[in-house]
């Protein structure tokens, strides 16, 4: 075969191609470590996706360390045994010191955004097909999987609750220990509905176990079940679902963005700097892989959400003319609530209650008294 001549435009743009390649390759170190859900979830996999381009296109290590729920996933983000997390709901509530990071041991972290995928995953609860499930109504009475560690993963349970008028107290809880142990729970009877993005293993595998799986929708035009839902969790939006097991069409569901990248506040500025242009760079080499992964899009991350942004991310963002003065003042307000979350939960540890359960409710009630006292909306007032 003869080869075609390459035209100058074609080696400048290689030259060019090579030179991005090799700073981006340059800024991150051989090897980097994330924290992610448990093997086969939707955000492990996605990890693995853009692990795998880092390493054929850039020589770089993502080693991947799977979590069972939002601690396991934090805490070595937060002893430093790796750079990064990947994460959800667990995300907000960490910044919050809400749920299971109200606990002792923790209270409100200063977590940082460093990238997201976003409008991408169904917040969705995966239902046995032979339950009888039709409409989250009929939710009511079944076996629900409530995971322990797992509070992103319950509250969306509740978002979902929410919206057909329903909370926990109508359903029968189940406690389970995983993520992925919920979804084989679901598939061994033990439940009739847990908690899963559509694309996850687990799902997969319920909807060819003789089960069978139903995604119960959220109709879009269900103007009170909206307005519950949203009263419960202010961070989430509408979203067609199309991709996932079992889905032959499309239907209305509710999306947040996930897997969402953290970093703290004191990591080093020009790791997250690197990791955030890197996630751009090698967009192209990754987005197809894996369902989801063409979500860490630039144009897709939302710079104005419920956390604030890394400093290196925001040095990122302002070489590519995406940081804006609104921006800045929209992360301002979330480092003051974070300094008056922080600042609460300092007053409240040096009088808390030696009782771990007074203790819980005590810096709920704290917490949200002190938001409440800023007109600042809590999200979570009670410990769920």
């Amino acid at each position: 075969m003869t080869s075609l001549p390459m035209t100058s435009a074609m080696v400048a743009a290689l030259g060019l191609a090579g030179i991005a390649f090799q700073a981006s390759a340059a800024e991150l170190p051989p090897t980097i470590a994330w924290t992610a859900y448990d093997v086969g979830g939707h955000g492990y996999n996605q990890a693995i996706g853009i692990g795998s381009a880092l390493k054929q296109h850039a020589g770089v290590t993502l080693r991947v360390l799977p979590g069972k729920n939002d601690v396991s996933r934090l805490a070595p983000l937060r002893d430093d045994k790796v750079q990064f997390a990947s994460t959800g709901i667990g995300s907000i509530q960490a910044f919050e010191g809400a749920e299971v990071f109200g606990r002792r041991e923790w209270g409100p972290q200063p977590v940082r955004v460093v990238a997201m995928a976003n409008g991408t995953v169904c917040a969705a609860v995966m239902a046995a097909g032979d339950a009888g499930i039709t409409s989250v109504e009929d939710l009511r009475g079944k076996r629900v999987a409530w995971i322990k560690g797992g509070s992103a993963n319950n509250h969306v349970v509740s978002t979902i609750l929410a919206f057909g008028g329903l909370t926990w107290d109508d359903v029968v809880k189940v406690e389970l220990g995983g993520y992925a142990g919920a979804h084989d729970a679901v598939i061994n009877g033990q439940v009739d509905v847990a908690q899963g993005a559509t694309t996850t293993g687990g799902a997969a595998k319920l909807a060819a176990s003789p089960r069978g799986i139903f995604w119960p929708p959220q109709p879009h035009d269900d103007e009170a079940g909206w307005e519950r839902l949203l009263a419960v969790s202010p961070f989430m939006g509408k979203h067609k679902c199309a991709e996932g097991a079992g889905i032959t069409t499309p239907f209305d569901s509710v999306t947040y963005p996930y897997p969402v990248l953290l970093a703290y506040a004191e990591s080093d500025d020009d790791l997250a700097y690197a990791m955030a242009k890197a996630l751009q760079d090698y967009l192209p080499y990754y987005k197809d892989s894996v369902t989801g992964l063409d979500g860490w899009a630039l144009d897709r991350q939302i710079l104005d959400w419920v956390i604030p942004i890394h400093d290196g991310v925001i040095r990122y963002l302002k070489e590519e003319g995406r940081w804006t003065p609104a921006l800045q003042e929209h992360q301002d307000g979330l480092l003051e609530r974070g300094r008056l979350l922080a600042e609460t939960w300092q007053a409240f540890v040096a009088e808390a209650p030696s009782d771990e359960a007074e203790f819980q409710s005590g810096w709920m009630a704290a917490r949200a008294d002190a938001l409440d006292g800023a007109n600042l909306l809590p999200i979570w007032r009670t410990w769920e």
